[in-house]
């Protein structure tokens, strides 16, 4: 069994080539704190440009960048801009989701839906079924920029809970970071996971590679975070996650066997297939349940929480199959070689790895 362990974060990733005059703004300002960071212009809220610029201003509030000051993460003209992107953003999700008349419970019951109309649209249907090695490795490389902090952006909600909701929560999150054990934190999984596939497992690594759609997923998660006014949006994708990880990592852990991936890459999504079971009712119960108890006037932000949850997925999902069904890479820089070699395995982790 491989030991799970994280790189050592002697290191922040490199910032990122800009896509557009919002990242580049953004990156300008990051390299020299004399550049002033430019109001937004019109463009597309879930654009590469805007979704890349949003990501590295989030960012400042996990690892950073090589080279950037840490008390950047509170410049006042950083955040400034940062608060516009992710009003645009935040705006466009309220506009494309409908909450109106849905309670908490029916948003959740929707979601069980996907495990039982086993139709094979979904990402992870299709890596189960046809999905080759490149098509996983692939997946792996995306999903790192959220799983190499996971659980992390969830953390932001506990002080912002109350009673049941708030025990709940942190018990979840105890076991999502190992329950005291370093070995099974899941970021640590995750890693090896990586490892196991020929990834790169420094932090960043993939950013380069990844497109606005998958930005987006990971954004969501730090726009709700971030604020303690959408505390009910960033539970209700808690719960979103938690009650469809279970039968999606049962699939991903098969595809993995099928292509012959070893041990410590199944073990990942095996974990979570039994321990997001149990989270699904903890957070179904007790942590939406308990916070609906203290602040019922919260459940339409639970609603659009989940809702915005699988919107952005969705898209994902349609971008990343449409890619792969077409012979093409789903990433931006091209396919990754057969076996890229992991900095891991000869003790180099250098900036802008992941």
């Amino acid at each position: 069994m491989t030991i799970a362990r994280l790189e050592p974060r002697r290191f922040s990733p490199s910032l990122p080539h800009a896509r557009g005059p919002l990242s580049h703004a953004v990156v300008a300002a990051l390299r020299d704190a004399a550049t002033p960071a430019v109001p937004p212009e019109d463009g597309d809220p879930y654009g590469e440009d805007l979704q890349l610029a949003l990501y590295v201003l989030y960012e400042l509030h996990y690892q950073g960048f090589d080279g950037v000051d840490d008390d950047r993460e509170w410049d006042p003209a950083l955040l400034a801009l940062r608060r516009a992107l992710e009003d645009r953003f935040h705006t466009a999700l309220r506009a494309d989701v409908p909450v109106a008349g849905t309670s908490a419970r029916e948003a959740l019951d929707e979601l069980q839906v996907e495990p039982v109309a086993d139709d094979g649209t979904g990402v992870s249907h299709f890596l189960k079924d046809q999905g080759r090695l490149e098509h996983l490795r692939e997946y792996a490389a995306l999903r790192s920029l959220y799983h190499l902090k996971e659980a992390d952006p969830h953390a932001w909600v506990i002080p912002r809970l109350h009673g049941r909701a708030k025990a709940a929560m942190a018990a979840v999150e105890f076991d999502e970071f190992g329950a005291g054990r370093a070995e099974e934190i899941h970021a640590g999984l995750y890693a090896d996971l990586m490892r196991d596939l020929g990834l790169d497992t420094a932090y960043g690594h993939y950013l380069e590679a990844a497109p606005a759609a998958l930005l987006a997923t990971v954004n969501l998660m730090s726009l709700f975070g971030l604020h303690r006014s959408l505390r009910g949006a960033l539970t209700g994708h808690f719960a979103a996650v938690e009650v469809t990880s279970s039968p999606g990592s049962r699939r991903l852990a098969e595809a993995l066997r099928r292509v012959g991936a070893g041990e410590a890459a199944t073990r990942f999504y095996e974990e979570h297939v039994v321990a997001d079971a149990v989270h699904e009712q903890v957070v179904r119960h007790e942590v939406v349940g308990g916070l609906l108890e203290s602040e019922p006037g919260l459940e339409e932000d639970i609603v659009f929480g989940i809702r915005a949850t699988g919107f952005l997925e969705d898209r994902l999902a349609a971008r990343l199959l449409k890619a792969w069904r077409e012979g093409r890479t789903a990433l931006r820089t091209g396919p990754l070689p057969l076996r890229q070699a992991s900095r891991a395995t000869d003790g180099e982790h250098g900036p802008g790895t992941t």
